[in-house]
């Protein structure tokens, strides 16, 4: 059974646009649990654009499934992490100027900085992931590192047309999939995922979690969050 990690990220969006206390991203962690989450997922920037350290220290205490917190490989951060441990930390790329996280972490070309944070977060006893497009030479470098897991980035996938192209970046991530199962790492993936699109992804084998966010929240607005979450939960968890 795949399990589907629910990004509350863009719930602290919204209270943050005013600078108030709602809608707020605890209460959403309830929802999304009472909907079927077996993961609540927030990322912790450096500039705090949405998610609080308050946020994070409350979602420690109060959510009952597994806590991931994405983060970028930065002291501060990695200190909190250390501090606060969540059950999981899954390391991305942070740019101050872009929107949400563009592509996956470059771990070839700072392998020393990502080791450093690698080695803070085990020993602090943190399951550790990191956020990967679907290369090979990427997936190669992160199993030297020792993680647990690869979240795969599913960008290129979600943006490509429906038809050859897409199913062209579903099998680049197939590929990218047995790499990661083959050393050993527990395979996720995640970004751009949506109600018509998350089936296939899904269904590749070997696939553990998938953590979703816009999507879901977007629905929400329209339907409930605790029923936004249970439908995507089906479609993940059953294939329907």
């Amino acid at each position: 059974m795949v399990e589907l990690g629910v990004n509350i990220d863009h719930v602290a969006t919204v209270r943050q646009a005013r600078k108030t206390y709602e809608p707020d991203p605890v209460w959403a962690a309830a929802l999304a649990e009472l909907g079927g989450a077996d993961g609540i997922t927030i990322h912790l920037r450096e500039d705090r654009r949405h998610i609080l350290d308050r946020d994070l220290q409350i979602l420690k205490q109060t959510v009952c499934v597994k806590l991931n917190l994405e983060m970028a490989c930065d002291e501060e951060v990695t200190g909190i992490a250390c501090e606060v441990l969540p059950d999981q930390a899954t390391l991305v790329p942070e740019r101050r100027e872009e929107i949400t996280t563009e592509g996956g972490l470059e771990v070839v070309g700072q392998k020393d900085r990502v080791r450093r944070t690698v080695q803070r977060l085990r020993e602090a006893g943190v399951f550790v992931s990191l956020f990967l497009d679907p290369d090979l030479k990427q997936i190669e470098a992160a199993a030297e590192l020792g993680v647990s897991a690869v979240e795969l980035h599913t960008g290129q996938y979600a943006l490509a047309r429906p038809g050859k192209d897409q199913a062209d970046e579903l099998e680049c991530l197939k590929k990218a999939g047995i790499a990661v199962r083959s050393a050993g790492m527990a395979l996720h993936a995640g970004h751009g995922l949506t109600y018509r699109n998350v089936v296939p992804v899904a269904r590749i084998e070997g696939m553990h979690e998938l953590n979703i966010g816009h999507s879901i929240i977007a629905r929400a607005i329209m339907v409930g969050l605790e029923r936004a979450v249970r439908e995507m939960k089906q479609l993940v968890g059953g294939h329907a």
